[in-house]
């Protein structure tokens, strides 16, 4: 059996462990598809678009790709936001559907019923049990060192085992901290069927980010970001990972004042393509957007400061999966050298 063959890769039909974050509209079809067709599992963003928005980037990701690919619901918004989603994810025939942000059990059952799997990120063990209690058949437990908007307070390497322990024989799928191969290898000894990445594939060529946020990710460190409830524009009071900038700088200077009270607060600092305005504490710097792209939300987990290079994303998984593969081989080989000596 291949060693990076899992109980997730068999249950997603999938080749690899390897599933991409949606990341907002810096995940698109072109990414999905390349994650997917190279084996892994990319899924698609939901929440940032409208009704059709939505069935036309299932639709595009589905003609680029006959390989399985997910898309993501947040349940942090209505529940008229998730049930609009959730109706077009399942007349699309999406095959997995992912909950962030909020409890999944009213929608599992549908989800079942049309065919599709559901995955759930957690932030603890209890929640990953009360999860696949509720029917959830694949949990990503995310740690406290991911990007983004962060679900939890505890690190992925404490985590990761508890919530293997706790929903055995279910695959864990361990999120945070991982944009290497050494990384995955690692999750993988820690009983995880699966990794998830985010800042890694954002530093792909064909992540929907702008060229300048990808070219900050090359240059930063891991001990560049930062973890707070600051660009609440678009989601108030969640926790989040992101880079330090100016914005940022302005804040803690300011002594990190709460919203209402921030430095800068209502200040038009970049526009869309279209002319639209963006104010400070707002959104992530897409392609197409000029300004103060330095200022914007720059999300990026604390793996930022190994992602060294932007490459296709196709070529990011299988290099993940070859440098998982020999370090793992290497470890069994230290064993197997030990077991002769002794």
């Amino acid at each position: 059996m291949p060693i990076l063959q899992t109980s997730l890769t068999r249950l997603l039909n999938i080749e690899l462990p390897i599933i991409q974050a949606p990341m907002g509209l810096a995940t698109n079809p072109a990414l999905v598809s390349a994650v997917s067709y190279a084996g892994g599992l990319g899924i698609l963003a939901s929440t940032s678009l409208n009704p059709g928005e939505v069935r036309q980037v299932i639709q595009e990701t589905r003609e680029l790709t006959d390989r399985p690919f997910g898309v993501n619901l947040i349940l942090r918004e209505s529940v008229e936001h998730a049930e609009e989603r959730l109706k077009i994810f399942l007349e699309e025939g999406t095959p997995i559907v992912h909950f962030f942000w909020g409890d999944p059990s009213p929608y599992i059952e549908r989800v079942h019923a049309a065919g599709a799997l559901v995955m759930h990120t957690v932030a603890s063990a209890a929640e990953a049990r009360r999860s696949v209690d509720a029917g959830v058949d694949v949990i990503v437990a995310q740690g406290w060192e991911a990007g983004g908007h962060v679900w939890g307070e505890v690190a992925t390497l404490p985590l990761v085992p508890l919530v293997v322990d706790a929903v055995a024989p279910t695959p864990v799928v361990a999120a945070g901290g991982i944009a290497d191969g050494r990384g995955m290898a690692a999750a993988l000894a820690l009983g995880a069927a699966g990794v998830w990445l985010g800042t890694r594939f954002l530093a792909s060529e064909e992540a929907g980010a702008h060229p300048f946020y990808k070219e900050m990710l090359l240059q930063a460190k891991e001990t560049d970001t930062f973890y707070s409830c600051l660009f609440d524009m678009v989601w108030p009071n969640a926790p989040h990972r992101a880079l330090r900038n100016s914005t940022f700088n302005n804040w803690e200077a300011a002594g990190r004042p709460p919203s209402g009270q921030r430095p800068g607060e209502g200040d038009v600092i970049a526009h869309w393509a279209d002319g639209r305005p963006i104010v400070r504490y707002g959104t992530i710097p897409y392609p197409g957007i000029t300004g103060e792209i330095e200022a914007m939300a720059l999300y990026a987990g604390q793996s930022v400061g190994l992602v060294k290079s932007i490459k296709p994303a196709a070529e990011i998984v299988k290099e993940l999966a070859e440098e998982a593969e020999r370090v793992l081989r290497q470890l069994a080989g230290l064993i197997q050298a030990e077991e002769k000596v002794s």
